[in-house]
């Protein structure tokens, strides 16, 4: 996995007032837990901007005073009305502790259902994983090039060791489908075959008028 440095500073007093007061002067309130004890520092908002603004998932090297720390971004905070980071958590990546993320899925490859005219659908841009730090990647790669049509690839059918995937297991990632103007025509073709049948059940019906029509003067 990718990984970004960044440079914080200590937060002195932690609340409201004080947070408010940071983001006036272009700094954002920060947190990082999972460790021994959380850590509350500020950061200059320019440096987060790499880390908030991409679909890539990263691993962040923060640097609060003199210490060091590992961690990944959990939860990020945005300003209702503005464009504005407001809050991030971060949490503390620890060797062998199992962590939960959302990772990227990246498709390669060429289908050859859709060379054949069928539809690409994407159903997922993230999995939500379970993993340790040392497993951790940057994406989800994903290839398409054995889906003809009608085919798909499953979370199950995803083989990474050790990640965890914990979405439904039996959801489909991808699946190259019928486009839907195909499919009505499909239907459209087999309409017909139909036709000649109610015809034939319609034609004893009118053949049989006539004799009833023969038989009403013999009641007089």
């Amino acid at each position: 996995m990718k990984s970004v440095s960044i440079s914080g500073s200590p937060r002195v007093n932690v609340g409201k007032k004080d947070a408010k007061a940071s983001r006036r002067n272009g700094l954002i309130p920060c947190v990082i837990y999972g460790g021994k004890e959380q850590i509350h520092f500020v950061v200059d908002e320019k440096e987060l901007k790499k880390l908030v603004y991409t679909p890539e998932v990263f691993k962040s090297d923060i640097k609060v005073g003199d210490n060091q720390y590992s961690a990944i971004m959990q939860e990020i905070q945005m300003h209702p009305i503005k464009d504005k980071i407001v809050h991030i958590d971060f949490r503390e990546l620890i060797p062998g502790k199992f962590i939960t993320i959302e990772l990227p899925v990246k498709i390669t490859g060429t289908s050859p259902g859709v060379r054949d005219g069928g539809l690409l659908k994407q159903n997922f841009r993230k999995l939500k994983v379970s993993a340790q730090p040392e497993n951790f990647l940057e994406n989800i790669t994903v290839d398409i090039s054995g889906l003809k049509v009608g085919d798909g690839i499953k979370i199950a059918d995803l083989n990474y060791p050790g990640v965890k995937f914990l979405d439904k297991i039996s959801s489909e990632v991808v699946a190259v489908k019928h486009k839907r103007g195909v499919v009505e025509e499909e239907k459209g073709a087999a309409a017909p075959a139909a036709a000649p049948a109610k015809a034939a059940a319609a034609a004893p019906a009118k053949a049989a008028a006539p004799a009833a029509a023969a038989k009403a003067p013999a009641k007089k």
